[in-house]
């Protein structure tokens, strides 16, 4: 089955990829490796939160599969619109908005990575960092970046 076909029996349609916030692109195509920025938690709307505080781990792990959603838009624009050039995900890093003693940053993430092999099988398979920071911008709740091998 394409990625796009999959894709749709998911109920996804990625988004057009996300224009960047500042002053930086949003992707870096080297040979056949894209390097994407990270990409926040934004549908429709920014979701905001702080795990540990507002947000549990549930909706933190929606917010991270917002931005596996994101990342594949971005791949598929680097790859002139056809996603079915990504061969596999490389490595997410993961940052999480959460508080001091909060430590289910994995699980938050998780959220990413399910997404990506349920999406990709075997090629969404990836290395992964998973860490909390303090602040995201704009308050969101989860910000990722992606390592991604393409034709």
């Amino acid at each position: 089955m394409s990625i796009a076909a999959k894709l749709e029996s998911l109920g996804v349609t990625l988004p057009d990829a996300p224009a960047p916030a500042a002053n930086y692109v949003p992707f870096v195509r080297v040979g056949n490796i894209v390097y994407v920025s990270g990409q926040i938690s934004k549908a429709d709307e920014l979701i905001t939160g702080k795990l540990g505080d507002n947000m549990d781990v549930d909706a933190g792990a929606a917010a991270a599969k917002v931005c596996a959603i994101n990342l594949l838009a971005q791949v598929k624009a680097a790859c002139g619109g056809d996603i079915e050039k990504l061969v596999r995900v490389v490595k997410l890093t993961g940052f999480v908005n959460s508080t001091a003693d909060f430590t289910n940053q994995p699980q938050v993430i998780n959220g990413a990575s399910d997404f990506l092999v349920e999406a990709l099988g075997d090629a969404g398979r990836h290395s992964r960092s998973a860490v909390s920071a303090a602040a995201l911008p704009l308050g969101v709740a989860v910000e990722i970046e992606g390592i991604f091998e393409v034709q």
